[in-house]
């Protein structure tokens, strides 16, 4: 009787034991201790890297076009003197240019098409503000593309 005692009381043990460490080390919550985190929050790791990846910065946004041209009108406003005509004009000009250029540059075309029809693009929308501008205007823009143009060749040597 005694040693049927000594059994069923080692068997206890044993089982409590096992229940034990079984809650503490093996809660579903990615171990060690009572939520992962010794804490016995109930939440565990996994939800300590979900807060972890929410909190880290994302990209940033990209800019909207219509705020590029708009920087890009209010440039040439101060260079070339346009009337609030021409610049509603000039801005759309370069709103419709921009969103070509997003979609031109999501393109599966090797780099020198890219390059040919970004080149392209940029003549034609040079072409449509010359349309607007008047005599003066015109050879102060041509100025300013010009100097653009040799700046973009002094980057690339």
């Amino acid at each position: 009787m005694k040693t049927f005692k000594t059994v069923l009381l080692a068997s206890f043990l044993f089982l409590t034991a096992n229940t034990i460490s079984a809650q503490y080390y093996n809660n579903g919550y990615g171990g060690g201790g009572y939520g992962g985190n010794g804490y016995g929050n109930g939440y565990g790791r996994s939800n300590q890297m979900s807060q972890m990846q929410a909190s880290q910065p994302t990209a940033p946004k990209p800019v909207p076009v219509e705020e590029t041209a708009g920087k890009i009108v209010a440039y040439y406003k101060k260079e070339l003197n346009l009337d609030a005509l021409q610049e509603v004009v000039v801005k759309n000009i370069y709103i419709k240019s921009l969103k070509k250029e997003e979609v031109l540059m999501k393109k599966e075309i090797s780099d020198d098409d890219k390059k040919q029809e970004f080149k392209v693009l940029s003549e034609m929308t040079e072409m449509e503000i010359k349309e607007i501008l008047n005599k003066d205007q015109k050879e102060k823009f041509k100025n300013l593309i010009d100097e653009r143009n040799s700046k973009m060749e002094a980057r690339k040597r």
